[in-house]
């Protein structure tokens, strides 16, 4: 694929890279049908619950039916909304959840787009969606969605923060923001030559940051049922509620992918003797281990309050982030000069 993008553009060149797009579409959707299959099985496992397993063998088609379910809904549009922009709000935020997929490498040859500042990519359209949210609660027309979009940009900007300071000590580390050259930095063999480990400050930043970026459990407040109805999306049915569940979803994967790759060593083995497995089985295990986790904070901790969140981001967060910054730099020029 990265060779395709080097070549001159031409009617075939161009026709090759959109059924890519379709495959990676088709790979995505696929993987958020089957993740909320099992992180439904998995909660009701850590809760003694049995979870999905009436529609089809062991409840596989039940992810299936509740998809159909929803794009068969009527599509309803409060009397009062800003159509426009009501309508525009799932897609904007879709889009972006999407669009960044196209930098995360899976193996040295297996990836849509090499750019030299990849993760800077990343970060500036992954902050879309936040407009996206705020846009659908005040197009709703509803003050409890215009308070549930607000609640939710605010909580968003607020971890996207201390989100982008924790990965800038691994891009100091590696000297570079391309994600395959990031990935190559962590290539010494055993897994301490991988950047979870000095960057242990970052990583663990990281981790909480993304978890309340993706607006899950514990920090799950601008979607919570109990405090404001249904959040920023109350107004939304059908599809366009599909499409808000969808972005959620598929950046989970995004995630997951980011971590595996900034922090776990990509398809890279955690030993040289173990090299002879193939670089993507190395990276899907790295990948599913992350899923595994936010599917398994999602099973334990309850919910937090607003105040909590807030200064968790500002008041330990932040500083962490900053400090790890600080210690990286200490590090290099101590010892890396």
């Amino acid at each position: 694929m990265g060779s395709l993008l080097a070549s001159p553009m031409t009617w075939s060149t161009a026709l090759i890279i959109f059924l890519w797009g379709v495959v990676l579409m088709l790979a995505v959707l696929g993987f958020v049908t089957y993740a909320i299959y099992f992180e439904r099985k998995v909660i009701g496992w850590m809760q003694y619950r049995i979870g999905p397993n009436r529609v089809g063998p062991l409840g596989l088609l039940q992810s299936v039916a509740d998809i159909l379910k929803l794009l068969i809904k009527e599509d309803t549009i409060p009397r009062k909304a800003d159509r426009a922009l009501f309508m525009f709000a799932p897609v904007l935020a879709f889009v972006p959840s999407f669009a960044v997929l196209a930098v995360i490498p899976y193996t040295q040859k297996l990836y849509f787009a090499d750019l030299n500042v990849g993760l800077l990519y990343y970060v500036a359209l992954s902050g879309i969606s936040t407009l996206a949210i705020v846009l659908g609660g005040w197009a709703s027309n509803n003050k409890y969605a215009l308070l549930g979009g607000m609640r939710s940009a605010a909580q968003m900007i607020s971890y996207e923060v201390p989100l982008v300071i924790s990965v800038t000590g691994v891009v100091m580390m590696s000297g570079t923001l391309n994600l395959r050259g990031i990935v190559d930095g962590q290539s010494g063999g055993w897994f301490w030559d991988w950047n979870f480990l000095p960057q242990i400050i970052g990583f663990a930043v990281f981790i909480v940051a993304a978890v309340s970026e993706l607006n899950r459990t514990p920090f799950d407040l601008p979607e919570a049922e109990s405090e404001l109805v249904a959040g920023y999306h109350v107004e939304y049915s059908g599809f366009r509620f599909a499409f808000f569940m969808l972005t959620e979803y598929v950046y989970v994967y995004a995630i997951a992918g980011l971590a595996t790759t900034l922090f776990l060593g990509g398809w890279h083995a955690p030993a040289p003797f173990l090299d002879f497995v193939p670089g993507i089985i190395w990276f899907g295990l790295k990948f599913a281990f992350i899923v595994f986790f936010l599917f398994w904070l999602r099973a334990t901790l309850p919910r937090i309050r607003v105040d909590q969140l807030m200064g968790l981001g500002w008041k330990v967060l932040l500083p962490l982030s900053l400090a790890n910054v600080f210690v990286t730099a200490v590090f290099i020029e101590l010892f890396q000069r």
